[in-house]
């Protein structure tokens, strides 16, 4: 499945929890579950895609707090068993991005959800243009990117559905 598929079926998902989901009445509020690549290896927490998204969110009027939970090496078999305790009670929104971890160490992928919006972000394949010099961890470039596609699937989700107009009668 391509990123662009990917992301169209999860735009879809989104759109359909946010019809059944009130208008923004508090803060989001929004987990990162990852590995490296979700702590910002290399590049520093205020650069991580955790970090940029909560910015692009409030720059975008949308009021937002979003955890970086991510765990350096972490697997997703690791990330599943920390998620109760990674995901406090009233969460909104968490991303799983799950990462390269899995298939350097022999893993799963593998996704749940407790009612909560799960949103993974795991593009196959990863851009090259996205990996640091040791081609395992983004770079600052890419968390933008990659914060800029959350934070424009995260709006897209809080946008009220037009409400279905009946055809005009004729007299």
């Amino acid at each position: 499945m391509t990123i662009i598929t990917r992301t169209l079926a999860l735009a879809a998902a989104l759109i359909a929890f946010a019809q059944a989901a009130p208008l923004q009445a508090r803060p989001l509020d929004i987990v990162a579950i990852g590995a490296s690549n979700t702590t910002g290896f290399g590049v520093g927490g205020q650069n991580a895609y955790p970090a940029v998204l909560q910015a692009l969110l409030r720059k975008k009027g949308i009021a937002a707090n979003v955890i970086n939970a991510g765990v350096n090496g972490d697997v997703t078999a690791g990330m599943l068993r920390r998620i109760d305790g990674a995901v406090p009670k009233g969460t909104d929104i968490v991303i799983l991005q799950p990462g390269g971890n899995d298939l350097r160490f022999l893993g799963t992928k593998a996704a749940r959800a407790r009612g909560i919006r799960v949103i993974i972000y795991d593009p196959d394949p990863v851009p090259a243009d996205f990996y640091q010099w040791d081609h395992i961890h983004f770079n600052a470039a890419a968390h933008a990117k990659i914060a800029a596609v959350l934070a424009a699937e995260i709006e897209a989700s809080l946008k009220p559905q037009a409400a279905a107009q009946p055809a005009p009668t004729k007299p």
